[in-house]
């Protein structure tokens, strides 16, 4: 018996090296709930302050000098980079404690994978701003932010695909009802990341 629970146990460990080799497990559940809250407080923020009301797909001169579209962008560029140094200085320190580089070749490959889609949703958010479709800023950003989870999902957590894949329905959701988008973004980017990191400290961080 002592023999066989030793063949499981070695089985395990190799099990458990493969995936430290091929996955990226490292992110920090809690960075998913700090990404939540700043994205939560970002929707508020355009929401009640700019008053950002997508109700159109597209704006004359006049609706978009009703709210501050400077503004906008500004407070989503600070929901990112929150976002993501937060994600970086948590993750790093998860890595230490688990005695492995946060940057190796497997989170190599997870950024070059997910920043083909992201790279390409913020060049499609320029494009939109120029010809005054502010309207669909919120679902094309759900829709190429779900398709980067997607991709990214194949070298990090599996739950990162069912995240992704709610993201793109709620982004095409948003895009049906633009008058919505802005509430489906703070549920995509606010809610959701809340649950999903709990949800990944629950599993795999306690």
């Amino acid at each position: 018996m002592s023999a066989e629970q030793n063949y499981i146990r070695d089985i395990a460990e190799i099990r458990s090296m493969m995936e430290r080799s091929s996955k990226f497990l490292s992110l920090s559940g809690w960075a998913g709930v700090m990404a939540g809250i700043y994205a939560l407080v970002g929707a508020y923020i355009v929401h009640v302050f700019f008053r950002f009301r997508p109700q159109e797909l597209v704006y004359d001169a006049q609706d978009v000098m009703q709210f501050n579209l400077a503004g906008v962008v500004t407070v989503a560029a600070s929901v990112l980079v929150l976002s993501i140094g937060t994600a970086i200085f948590l993750s790093y320190q998860r890595a230490a404690k688990r005695r492995e580089s946060l940057w190796n070749v497997t989170s190599k490959r997870l950024i070059i994978t997910s920043a083909v889609p992201l790279v390409t949703g913020g060049i499609l958010v320029l494009i939109l701003m120029m010809h005054g479709l502010i309207g669909l800023l919120a679902p094309v950003t759900l829709v190429f932010y779900g398709l980067a989870l997607y991709c990214a999902s194949s070298f990090t957590f599996k739950e990162m695909r069912a995240l992704g894949i709610i993201q793109i329905l709620l982004g095409l959701l948003g895009a049906t009802f633009v008058g919505f988008g802005v509430l489906l973004w703070a549920i995509g980017f606010g809610l959701l990341h809340i649950v999903y990191g709990i949800y990944i400290h629950m599993k795999h961080e306690r």
